[in-house]
């Protein structure tokens, strides 16, 4: 299957997962937004982030979160993050003969701890430590081949996702213009935005 267009990343430490993404929104070779949200915060706890077409992108998240917030009424506590994976499965593999153009990762925190989940556009499930999706993942990877380990802290696992979006970035014609983070903890989670050219 060829890449989707974007890149994103996912990393999973004891304290947490940080989930990244570039801004760019590319159709071809035609620029159009430097301003497009591809990390979603679902639930305090869970979040997903995603490389592909925007539109796409959008309706999964919208999706998701709705059927999230319905489990959370109906069921009196909140997901587990192997939950919210799987339902996103299914809505994936419902569409397998007309697929969201989108790969997505899906991370968070629950009762037994943090997760990162990589799905495809037909909703098989993988459980990683670290992700990376897109046209720019094999440059985002090398990076996080290299530097990660399970012992990281949270702000270093911040500034591996931020430096392995930056060398996607500067490679992959159709990322960049920024990057959007969104950092999940026991505590919660916390959205962030950074510029062009990154300050590391």
């Amino acid at each position: 299957m060829e890449a989707l267009p974007g890149t994103t990343v996912g990393v999973k430490v004891g304290e947490g997962v940080v989930l990244a993404a570039e801004k760019r929104v590319a159709y071809g070779y035609y620029l159009m937004s430097k301003s497009g949200k591809k990390v979603y915060r679902v639930l305090d706890r869970i979040g997903i982030a995603s490389a592909g077409l925007i539109a796409d992108m959008q309706t999964l998240a919208r999706i998701l979160e709705a059927e999230m917030r319905l489990y959370e009424l109906d069921a009196e506590h909140a997901p587990s993050v192997w939950a919210a994976a799987k339902v996103l499965s299914y809505i994936l593999y419902e569409r397998r003969l007309f697929p969201y153009y989108a790969e997505v990762l899906v991370g968070g925190v629950d009762e037994t701890g943090p997760h990162l989940y990589s799905l495809d556009p037909i909703g098989a499930i993988l459980e990683e430590n670290y992700i990376a999706a897109g046209t720019g993942a094999q440059l985002a990877i090398s990076i996080l081949e290299a530097e990660y380990r399970s012992d990281l802290s949270i702000d270093e696992a911040e500034k591996l996702a931020l430096k392995s979006l930056e060398a996607a970035m500067k490679r992959d014609a159709v990322s960049g213009d920024g990057i959007d983070m969104v950092v999940i903890t026991r505590s919660g989670s916390l959205e962030k935005s950074f510029t062009w050219p990154l300050q590391l």
